[in-house]
This record gives structure tokens, sequence and C-alpha cells, in this order.
């Protein structure tokens, strides 16, 4: 995405082209998923290793024993690079976004959901498929209509019935409604879509739900806040900043304060996932956000995070999925290990 537009902090994607095999959780003596976290190219998804869950108290998401970087430490393991494998093991060992993709909603979410409580955590699903997706860039896509979105979003919400789930709401839906990436004829059709998603979502016992609000570096709170309410907010859980973007949590937690006064004093939740580094101030700016190099991860997830507005720091944006086919990356969400090393691997 943003090929063509300048001078935005993009926020870049994953599931564009990210193929879901199906879960299914087994409870008992093993938990058994096959491919829930995407397209492979992550390993030997037969020798997957086991993955120990965070402190339920530090963290209380579920850390998927299948997911990529899982797999690709148990490959590099299996060849005998321990170094590689030590390294991705910092990504591995850390619960991630389970990016829910639009074949079959209501089957995989109730896979992840049903792992999730079958480890005692909770399920943090990434809902991306609102129609008109990525003003038709690198992750364009999205549900082919605003019923089809329906259909999908209630779905996603029975496969999540009455278990544990934090849900982070359509990334950069409601922001490019405000830079006008977004045609002006969608744009009532989007709000009503994602107010929407949100009161079907808080029919769900046990759901959170943040709205997203882009990141420090793309649009002002002043610009947001009305959007927002429009979106929705109220009835939600909070707002998400800088998913699969790089700005600090110092700025993102001052961005986000600003923004929370304005719309009740909401909370927030932060992408952590890879802004060790803060953002990459080299070459094109308008691809800033693309697969960045000397980028490194952030602060590991946790919902202890010290502040009473920011319920939790999130790796929202999975570490090692590529943001598009820039700098020599895969397509869109494609596991990468090569970057997946350069982050580990530059991580303080």
């Amino acid at each position: 995405m943003y090929g063509s537009y300048t001078g935005r902090s993009r926020t870049r994607r994953r599931v564009a082209g990210l193929r879901t095999t199906g879960t299914a959780a087994a409870l008992g003596a093993a938990l058994l998923l096959a491919g829930c976290s995407g397209d492979g190219g992550g390993g030997d998804k037969k020798s997957a290793p086991t993955v120990e869950q965070q402190p339920k108290d530090k963290d209380p998401y579920w850390v998927n024993p299948d997911g990529n970087a899982a797999r690709q430490v148990a490959a590099y393991t299996e060849d005998g690079d321990d170094e590689k494998a030590a390294l991705i093991r910092k990504i591995a060992q850390q619960p991630v976004g389970e990016w829910v993709t639009p074949d079959n909603p209501e089957t995989q979410v109730r896979g992840i959901t049903e792992a999730a409580a079958a480890a005692d955590r909770d399920a943090l699903l990434v809902l991306y498929n609102v129609p008109h997706r990525d003003c038709g860039q690198f992750s364009k896509g999205g549900a082919a209509d605003g019923n089809a979105y329906r259909t999908w979003l209630d779905g996603v919400a029975k496969g999540i019935g009455d278990r544990g789930a934090t849900v982070v709401l359509e990334p950069d839906a409601l922001l490019h409604l405000v830079d006008g990436c977004t045609p002006q004829e969608f744009h009532e059709e989007r709000y009503d879509l994602l107010k929407g998603a949100i009161e079907r979502l808080k029919q769900q016992p046990a759901t959170k739900v943040y709205l997203d609000a882009g990141n420090a570096g793309w649009q002002s709170p002043d610009a947001l806040y009305q959007p927002l309410q429009r979106a929705g907010i109220a009835e939600a859980d909070g707002f998400s900043l800088n998913v699969s973007n790089f700005q600090t949590t110092a700025v993102s937690t001052e961005f986000g304060k600003k923004l929370s006064e304005k719309i009740g004093n909401k909370p927030f939740v932060i992408d952590t996932s890879r802004n060790g580094n803060g953002p990459y101030t080299g070459g094109d700016p308008a691809e800033s956000w693309c697969n960045p190099p000397g980028r490194a991860l952030g602060e590991a997830p946790t919902t202890q995070t010290g502040d009473e507005l920011v319920d939790a720091y999130l790796w929202i944006k999975r570490p090692g999925e590529s943001d598009g086919d820039c700098k020599g990356g895969p397509k869109a969400g494609a596991w990468w290990p090569e970057y997946a090393l350069g982050l580990a691997g530059a991580t303080k």
C-alpha cells in the first residue's frame, strides 16, 4: 500500500494472501493445531516445538505453539542451528495477534478461542476484512460488500462464543476515511460497518473490542476524535495504536492520552511488536513503513503497563511477516525468516 501516496506513516498489514489451513483444539493431554497462523515457510509443522504460555498475571494472551515463528525454531533446531533458533525463539515465546482470514470465520475463530481456553488464556484476534480494504494496494481486498462483511463478522462472533477474546478491529479502516484514501462514496457504509461490528462483538460476554486509531505519525487527535465517535468508540473497550508500525511506546502513549481525553478517557492498547528502534528515517519516506531495515522487537506483550490508560502492550503485527513485496520482501503476510532474524538480533 501507499506506493502512490506520500507523507503518511503507514501501518502495514499481513493478511493479503494469507492462507489458513484450519484450526482445532483438543482438550486433554495434547493441544493439536493445524496452521491457524499463516501460510507456512516457517519450518516443519510436524516438529513444531512446545511453547510455554507466559505467566497469566503478566500476559493473559495465548501463545500459539504452531505459529510461523515456532515452526521456524523447530526447523533451525532440526538443522542444528542453535544460534538462529535462539533468536527466533524471542518471537515464538510471545503471544501475537491471530488475523482472521475471509474463509470460514466461525470455524477459524472457534479453533483459536478453544485452543486459548484450553491453555487458560484469552485469544488475541485481529479483524481486517472491511470492504475496499487498503485502498487497492499491498493488502487490498476485504469483503465483497457490506452484507458480506456483516455475515463474516457474525461468524467471528459465533466462533468466539463465551470464551475470552480481545479483538483489534479493522486496522487502518477509520484512518483511511480521515486521510481521504477511501473514496467518499464508501464512507457512510464504513462508519456503519465499524459501529455495527462493535455492537455485534460486544454481545459476546467475554469479548473486549479495541477500534483501531492509527499511529502517532499519521493524523492528529484533533482529526480523529469525531470519526472515532461516529464509528461507535463509546461502545468499545478502547482503541488500538501503532498496529504494524514503528512509533516508540513513549510517543504512542503520549499520543494516545491526548486522543483519549477527547473521547471520554477511553483506554488503549499499543502494538510494540517492532518498535524497539523507533521509525525508519532512511530511504523513500513514502515507503518507510514497508519492511524497514534495522528495526527491533519492542516491549514484550503485557497487561502490566504501569499506566491506567494503557490496557496492554501487544504484538498485534506478527514479527517476521512481510509488509509487502518491497525491499526484497515476499508478499504481504508471508513469513520472512531473514527479517525475523534481523528484528530479534537487533533487540537489546
